[in-house]
């Protein structure tokens, strides 16, 4: 039987403690996917711009609520000029820019105020994320929700008699509006960020965790686990097309 080129896998089942039903893609959680920010990113300009280094910061990033705010203002107070590029600017106007409801991290230059360049003594790369690992936490616990979630994508939606379905899957071009369709590129379609040692679920698993809760990331990871001694998830459409 002939799969689609798209095809993706799905798995759902009930929540253990909540009326919610999970569609969980486990094409994606099975990937070889991992972030090659620095080894072969190229950006999300309209051409390629591996040599910028700005990976999808390019933008910076929209604060989800206060919470989120307040993490990361909290954790800026933390990051040290020899972690952080940008750090005077931020002590002069903040890191946060508020326009209105929304609510986006401040660019330096056209980028993320928190991503330091190329030619920064202590490399390129997200401030936020250095300072965590340095200071042993996860990059959650410092960076903008957004930042530290992708490309895990969970989209809730409630019906009329209050059930709750959550799906999980990746990020894809569609999900960033007209915006996605200027991209050159995007890691969950080159086949290139798919490399990883580790699938998914095991690479990003304190991620996933917090994004779905402990009891829930346990059944996807065992579910998996089984799997992976059987027969394995559908691999993923752009692995398939590399292969071909």
């Amino acid at each position: 039987m002939s799969i689609p080129d798209d095809a993706h896998e799905w798995v759902s089942f009930g929540d253990p403690e909540e009326d919610r039903t999970w569609v969980v893609d486990v094409t994606f959680l099975a990937s070889a996917w991992k972030c090659i920010y620095n080894e072969g990113c190229q950006g999300v300009f309209t051409g390629p711009a591996a040599e910028l280094a700005e990976g999808c910061c390019s933008y910076g990033a929209h604060l989800s609520d206060k919470k989120d705010v307040r993490r990361v203002e909290a954790a800026t107070k933390k990051l040290t000029p020899s972690q952080f590029q940008h750090i005077k600017k931020a002590q002069r106007v903040g890191v946060v820019k508020r326009q209105g409801e929304d609510l986006t991290t401040r660019l330096v230059d056209d980028a993320c105020i928190f991503l330091n360049r190329p030619g920064f003594a202590g490399g390129p790369g997200c401030a936020l994320h250095r300072a965590a690992l340095e200071a042993g936490v996860p990059p959650r616990h410092y960076k903008p929700d957004v930042c530290w979630q992708l490309p895990v994508r969970r989209e809730d939606a409630t019906d009329e008699s209050g059930h709750v379905t959550s799906t999980v899957t990746q990020w894809e071009r569609r999900h960033w509006g007209p915006a996605g369709d200027e991209f050159h590129w995007w890691c969950t379609e080159a086949p290139e960020a798919f490399v990883s040692a580790q699938p998914v679920y095991l690479s990003l698993a304190d991620e996933l965790g917090a994004l779905l809760g402990p009891a829930v990331y346990k059944m996807i990871a065992g579910y998996l686990d089984a799997r992976a001694g059987r027969s394995a998830p559908l691999p993923h459409p752009v692995v398939r097309r590399a292969r071909s």
